[in-house]
C-alpha cells in the first residue's frame, strides 16, 4: 500500500527531474513532454501523481497544457518578482578564508535589506550544476558564485545562460571560466602575487625553487605563471621537474608524498612556493618527517595570509587575501547590477607581500 508520504515524494521527484531537464536544455521551449501514460509507466506511479507533478510545473511557469494535445515546455521567461534573496555559492564553507568572504558579502547585502541563500560545491562540477539548478528553481534576485575547477572547460554554460534569460545578475569571484570571460568578475591578481613571492625568494639567494600548484582551477594556473615569470626575469632556467601539479581530489596526499620523494631522491631544493597557506603548513610537516627544518634547511611560502599562516612557530611569508573586502566588493557590484547600473567587468585586486619567518637568506 502506497503511503501518502510516499506519493508526495514521487510527484515531487517527477517534478524535480522534469524541471532539471528543462533547465539543462534537454527539453527545449516548445518541446512536448512525455505523455501522462508514458510518465506513469516510467515512474511506476498513478495518473493522479503524474498530474500533480505537471500541475505544479505549470503553476511555476515551466510548462503549459494544450487540451487534447499534451503538455509543452514554456517558451517564456519565468515570472520574477523581488524576493530579497541572493544566492551565494562557494567551493567550501570551511574555516580557511571562506567565512570572512561570506561575512563581507552578508554585511553589505544585509545593510541593503537582502538575505543570502548559502550553498557550497566542495569544488565539484556536478555539485555546481546541482546548486545552479536549485537556484533556478527558486526566486532569487542575484547570484555570487565561486566557480568550481575553473581551469577546466565549463560544460554547463547553458545554466548561466538561463540566469541571463531570467534577468538574474551574477558575479564570479576568485576564479573564472574562459567561456564566460566577458561576465563580471572580482579576482585577485594571482599571477602578480606568486611573482612577488618567487622574486622575494630569488632575492634571498634561492635558485632551486620548487613550485606546488593546483591544476584544476584558474588561481593555480595564474600563480604558476607568476612563478615562471620571476624565474625567467632572474635568469633561472625553468625546470618542469621542479613543479608539482595536483588536483582537488588528491590535494591531501600527492603534494605531501611528492615533496618527500624529491627530497629523498637527493635532488637539491632550497625553497618551495606552495599553492596556499593550507598546503604550505601541510608541507612543513612533510619536510619535518624527512628531517628538514623550515627555514633553516629550506624556505617555504604560502598564499592567502590566512589565520593558519601564523598559527604555529612558523609565520609564513605569504600574500594578503582581502577576504572580507573581496566579499564586500562583489556584493556592492551586484547591488549596482540589480539597479540596472553599468559595472566594471573585471575588478582585479592587487597583491600585497607579507614577510614572515618561513624564509631564510642563502649564501
Amino acid at each position: 500500500m502506497r503511503t501518502k508520504e510516499g506519493t508526495v515524494r514521487k510527484y515531487h521527484q517527477i517534478e524535480q527531474e522534469l524541471k532539471a531537464m528543462i533547465l539543462r536544455g534537454e527539453i527545449s521551449p516548445g518541446d512536448k513532454l512525455p505523455s501522462e501514460n508514458k510518465l506513469v509507466s516510467m515512474y511506476g506511479v498513478s495518473r493522479q501523481t503524474v498530474r500533480k507533478a505537471l500541475y505544479d510545473l505549470e503553476a511555476e511557469g515551466y510548462v503549459y497544457a494544450v487540451h487534447g494535445s499534451g503538455t509543452y515546455c514554456s517558451d517564456g521567461v519565468k515570472l520574477k518578482s523581488d524576493s530579497g534573496d541572493i544566492a551565494v555559492v562557494m567551493t567550501y564553507l570551511s574555516d580557511y578564508i571562506f567565512p570572512k568572504v561570506i561575512n563581507g558579502i552578508d554585511s553589505v547585502l544585509s545593510d541593503n535589506g537582502y538575505s543570502i541563500i548559502l550553498k557550497h560545491t566542495n569544488n565539484s562540477r556536478t555539485r555546481e550544476v546541482q546548486c545552479l539548478e536549485e537556484i533556478l528553481q527558486k526566486n532569487v534576485d542575484g547570484v555570487i558564485i565561486e566557480p568550481s575547477k575553473s581551469n577546466m572547460f565549463c560544460r554547463h554554460k547553458e545554466l548561466y545562460d538561463k540566469l541571463d534569460k531570467y534577468g538574474i545578475p551574477y558575479i564570479f569571484i576568485q576564479g573564472s571560466y574562459s567561456v564566460m570571460d566577458d561576465k563580471v568578475h572580482v579576482l585577485l591578481d594571482d599571477e602578480q602575487g606568486e611573482y612577488l613571492l618567487t622574486k622575494y625568494l630569488v632575492e634571498l639567494g634561492h635558485r632551486e625553487i620548487l613550485g606546488v600548484f593546483k591544476s584544476d582551477d584558474s588561481q593555480g594556473q595564474n600563480r604558476h605563471k607568476g612563478y615562471v615569470k620571476a624565474l625567467r626575469e632572474a635568469g633561472i632556467p625553468y625546470d618542469p621537474e621542479n613543479v608539482i601539479w595536483f588536483y582537488t581530489e588528491d590535494r591531501a596526499i600527492h603534494p605531501y608524498e611528492s615533496v618527500q620523494s624529491i627530497i629523498k631522491s637527493g635532488r637539491k631544493i632550497d625553497a618551495i612556493v606552495a599553492y596556499n597557506d593550507q598546503l604550505a603548513m601541510h608541507l612543513i610537516k612533510a619536510l619535518k618527517e624527512v628531517g628538514l627544518k623550515v627555514p633553516e634547511d629550506i624556505s617555504i611560502t604560502g598564499y592567502d595570509n590566512s589565520q593558519m599562516a601564523s598559527s604555529s612557530g612558523v609565520r609564513l611569508t605569504t600574500i594578503v587575501h582581502p577576504q572580507e573586502e573581496l566579499g564586500k566588493m562583489a556584493a556592492e557590484l551586484l547591488l549596482k547590477m540589480l539597479k540596472g547600473e553599468e559595472v566594471q567587468k573585471r575588478v582585479i585586486i592587487e597583491p600585497e607581500l607579507i614577510v614572515g619567518n618561513s624564509c631564510k637568506k642563502r649564501m
